[in-house]
């Protein structure tokens, strides 16, 4: 369903195929504190790992991995994500990372995920796109809503950061919804 990996044009970003040539960026985006707190990203990564992982991402059909770049330098602040993919249930989850506090409130995010979403209810059969958001991620959760998301559950104590356990919560959106949204 996403073996076309496409470049994606807003206003303020650039969505292209994520390759070897943003791994900087990605190392930059895994080892900033505030990013692995919203992301929930425990652990240490291994900078080769993390370039193998980039360069094999063009290779699957079942994800779609878009770096985020600014439409003006076309400098990598982030990712947005298609994966999961359910074929029989026409849905996946969506997850979306920033490269730390100095590109938060840009408005960089709500565009990556308009267009993604836009080209996934345009150009494949999906019916469902779902996510999860930590409780404590009020920012985020509030562009979720505002793009359509809506809140479906919570799974609770599904987080354990520093010995504190939080909620996470549970949002969608449908192709229809998306298209009322849309218009």
């Amino acid at each position: 369903m996403f073996a076309n990996k496409p470049t994606l044009h807003g206003e303020r970003v650039t969505l292209r195929p994520v390759g070897p040539e943003h791994v900087d960026g990605l190392w930059e985006l895994v080892n900033d504190p505030e990013t692995a707190r919203l992301t929930g990203s425990h652990g240490k990564v291994d900078y080769q790992a993390t370039a193998a992982w980039y360069g094999s991402r063009g290779e699957h059909g079942d994800r779609l991995d878009l770096a985020i770049c600014t439409a003006g330098d076309d400098a990598y602040v982030g990712e947005v994500v298609l994966n999961d993919l359910d074929t029989g249930n026409l849905s996946c989850n969506l997850r979306i990372a920033l490269s730390g506090p100095r590109v938060f409130g840009k408005g960089y995010g709500t565009e990556a995920i308009r267009l993604v979403l836009g080209h996934a209810f345009a150009t494949t059969d999906l019916h469902r796109i779902e996510l999860e958001v930590y409780a404590f991620n009020e920012r985020a959760a509030h562009v979720y809503r505002k793009v359509g998301f809506v809140r479906e559950g919570v799974r609770r104590d599904a987080l354990l950061w520093d010995g504190e356990w939080h909620d996470a919560i549970v949002m969608a959106i449908l192709a229809p919804d998306w298209r009322v949204k849309s218009i």
